[in-house]
């Protein structure tokens, strides 16, 4: 018998209604889910009409401005902490010491130390974690996995990950949280690379050591307007320093031997969610971009030389395909992948272990992205 897992969401933003309505979602496509999510509060400071729609369209029962009292309540088993990076610490430590299962995105926190706190309170409490980790639940990227661990591509040679977007490329984007240090933490590194190195080591291992570049190309911003998006224009009045890095660049030595690059850039003209990774081995290669997500690029089986690509296009049995579409090359959606996350806590939850990515897949992006802030302050290679 399917039983009710009690859920509330603590900041109803964008990626707020994205964790609603992956709970709302995921008895359609896992009917055998052990728990049956039910939306019970939504937390939200925001003075827009957020809580009013999160209550009319996606269903919750009770909503408020105050996040602790969610945790006081009876009927709430598992909290998504979906806010602006700065709240993610405190409010993912307070989940779970108040015995709640814990949900949340990444960066967990605006460091690794923060990171690794909320890691400390949810062993200690023994409650399950997920991270939003979600570009590793791409199935193409899960067979890109299986074809590693497979040997099919051989000894890994040398592996490139990118992740660059072009949202902060506007000189008139608006200067809001995510470019002041006190809330974010970073800039594209808590962001975009923290997702970037998630997926290097998904497919290719651990990085061992590296060195890192980066550069700030819009220096300065104007204010924002109320609860502004990063994709909004700012207002009227004197420009605002920006506090973080717009791009970084890393050379890296995986633990296996790997060689690496990665680059992401929040402020890049003509990309939008360009976000990949190929890997290179001593028989073969593969290649993922997250704007077709159901191909995998993949050179197999053949000589060392003059070898070419196809087109692999997923289907069921390749990750969770099949949960989601009947036939090989339908298309899935970003939403789709945060429903394979939301199934993935909710068993960990009904089992009493972890599936999926946890707090402690995110305390290694943490601690990967403050060696990369090492390098940048000291000019040198850095071991993990």
């Amino acid at each position: 018998m399917t039983h009710d897992l009690g859920v509330a969401v603590v900041g109803f933003g964008w990626m707020g209604q994205a964790h609603a309505r992956a709970y709302s979602r995921l008895l359609h496509h896992y009917p055998d889910a052990p728990l049956r999510p039910r939306l019970v509060a939504v937390a939200d400071t925001a003075d827009d009409d957020r809580l009013a729609r999160a209550a009319a369209a996606y269903g919750f029962a009770s909503t408020t401005a105050d996040w602790r009292s969610v945790l006081e309540r009876d009927d709430v088993d598992a909290v998504s902490v979906t806010g602006p990076n700065h709240i993610h610490a405190e409010v993912g430590t307070a989940v779970a010491e108040a015995g709640k299962h814990l949900w949340i995105e990444k960066p967990a926190g605006r460091s690794s130390a923060e990171t690794r706190a909320v890691a400390v309170a949810v062993d200690a409490a023994g409650v399950q974690s997920a991270v939003g980790f979600n570009y590793r639940n791409a199935p193409a990227v899960e067979r890109a996995k299986a074809l590693v661990e497979s040997g099919r591509i051989g000894t890994l040679t040398h592996v490139d990950v990118r992740f660059v977007s072009d949202y902060a490329a506007h000189p008139q984007g608006a200067l809001t949280w995510r470019f002041q240090n006190a809330y974010a933490g970073s800039g594209v590194l808590g962001d975009l690379v923290s997702h970037a190195t998630d997926l290097a080591r998904f497919v290719a291992g651990d990085i061992a050591e590296l060195v890192v570049d980066d550069a700030r190309f819009i220096p300065q911003r104007p204010p924002a307007l109320g609860a502004a998006s990063h994709f909004s224009r700012g207002g009227e009045g004197p420009l605002v320093e920006v506090e973080n890095e717009d791009y970084v660049a890393a050379l890296l030595r995986f633990a296996g031997g790997a060689r690496g690059t990665l680059t992401s850039s929040r402020a890049s003209v003509g990309e939008q969610c360009t976000y990949g990774i190929e890997v290179h081995g001593t028989k073969g290669a593969l290649a993922w971009d997250f704007r077709r997500m159901g191909e995998l690029r993949v050179c197999l089986d053949q000589d060392y030389q003059d070898a070419s690509y196809a087109t692999w296009f997923v289907r069921p049995g390749d990750g969770e395909l099949g949960a989601f579409q009947p036939g090989g090359g339908i298309a899935m959606g970003y939403d789709d992948l945060k429903v394979i996350e939301a199934e993935r806590f909710v068993r960990s939850v009904a089992a009493g272990k972890p599936h999926g990515a946890t707090i402690h897949d995110a305390v290694v992006a943490a601690e990967t992205v403050d060696a990369m802030r090492t390098s940048l302050a000291e000019r040198r290679w850095v071991t993990l």
